[in-house]
């Protein structure tokens, strides 16, 4: 088992940077073009087997936050490339099983942890702030997607606005777990603070830019 372990920890490493390095490339390109859509490809495989890498090791090695980070990136990082091919659901386009069954599982996880997290913070455990903001967030996300699939979103341009706050929080995730397991030297919160500011602001920017397109 600690063979199977130290496998699965260099392939979480491997794909964790390699996603960070694409992810990284992706946002100080163009956006859009064909190299754009490629690597955007690679970026969100590099996400899915970086996660489920983190499941076993999360698992193995009682790990809560790799367990969390895991899901909420995958989740992120896979609905948002969907989107991308559901982008004519107003013209008939009807979500596939998978989207609904991503959906799911993700309000399913949500909810867990927000309950969770209510537990854990009773309990004096500050960690449980951390849960409860996964889970708030992935509890939003769910809720829009569930009224995209539903026609009940009315932005025309919601595909692209989803997309953009998808895929870069989905890298503001995976990146904030890599400073929180590497730093030794910057404050415990600026490590939570900075990516998450940095990257909203990046959101709001992009948004606002290609969110204009019809």
């Amino acid at each position: 088992m600690e063979t199977l372990f130290t496998i699965l920890l260099y392939v979480h490493i491997a794909f964790g940077s390699l996603s960070l390095l694409i992810g990284t490339w992706i946002m100080i390109q163009k956006k859009g073009d064909k190299p754009h859509k490629q690597l955007g490809i690679i970026y969100m495989w590099s996400m899915v087997i970086n996660a489920l890498a983190s499941f076993y090791l999360s698992v193995y090695h009682p790990n809560h936050f790799l367990f969390i980070v895991g899901v909420f990136s995958m989740y992120m990082a896979v609905s948002g490339y969907r989107v991308m091919k559901l982008k004519r659901l107003e013209f008939g386009q009807k979500p596939a099983i998978f989207d609904w069954f991503l959906t799911g599982l993700m309000a399913i996880f949500g909810v867990g942890f927000l309950g969770f997290g209510t537990y854990v913070l009773v309990k004096g455990n500050t960690f449980g702030t951390v849960l409860l903001a996964f889970g708030l967030i992935s509890v939003l996300f769910v809720l829009h997607d569930y009224k995209y699939y539903t026609k009940q979103q009315k932005n025309k341009n919601y595909w692209i606005l989803n997309h953009i706050s998808k895929m870069v929080g989905s890298y503001i995730a995976a990146f904030t777990a890599f400073l929180v397991v590497n730093n030794t030297i910057l404050p415990d919160m600026v490590v939570w603070l900075v990516p998450t500011l940095i990257g909203t602001t990046l959101i709001i920017k992009w948004r606002k830019k290609y969110g204009s397109i019809g």
